[in-house]
């Protein structure tokens, strides 16, 4: 115990991979399980990501460089672009329809809740062709940690 009482001591986790992506890469620096994570996401100019939303996933981003076109639906059921530089935050609530485009390579910090495949693809509710990438997944098929 430490001398303010508790039974805990600090922790310095290994970052990891989460898989290859097609967009460039995902790295788990921390999971505090049932509370939230944090991600570096190294994203390569050019790429673009589906246009998506999440059904519990809340998650928040920092631009530390980079320049990003973000597309979102702005209530209204239009699309409106955003570009976001270095020191930007975007907050995306569940339910927030969202589409990242790198527009120079891009590192960003992700903090959310551990909702780890949490998405629906949305590119037909506006009339856009579907883009290659991860399908949508069934509320069921969604992994918590």
């Amino acid at each position: 115990m430490n001398k303010a009482g508790f039974d805990s001591t600090p922790e310095f986790p290994e970052a990891e991979s989460v898989g290859p992506r097609q967009w460039g890469e995902e790295i788990l620096v921390s999971l505090v399980p049932e509370k939230f994570m944090m991600k570096k996401l190294y994203i390569n100019k050019g790429s673009k990501g589906n246009l998506q939303y999440h059904r519990k996933k809340d998650e928040v981003h920092i631009m530390i460089h980079g320049k990003m076109k973000i597309t979102y639906d702005d209530g209204t059921g239009n699309l409106v672009d955003r570009i976001l530089e270095a020191g930007d935050v975007a907050h995306y609530p569940p339910g927030a329809i969202h589409q990242e485009e790198a527009l120079e390579d891009c590192l960003i910090i992700e903090a959310s809740t551990n909702h780890f495949n949490d998405r629906v693809r949305c590119e037909e509710l506006y009339g856009h062709e579907p883009l290659e990438g991860l399908p949508t997944t069934s509320e069921e098929e969604i992994i918590e940690k």
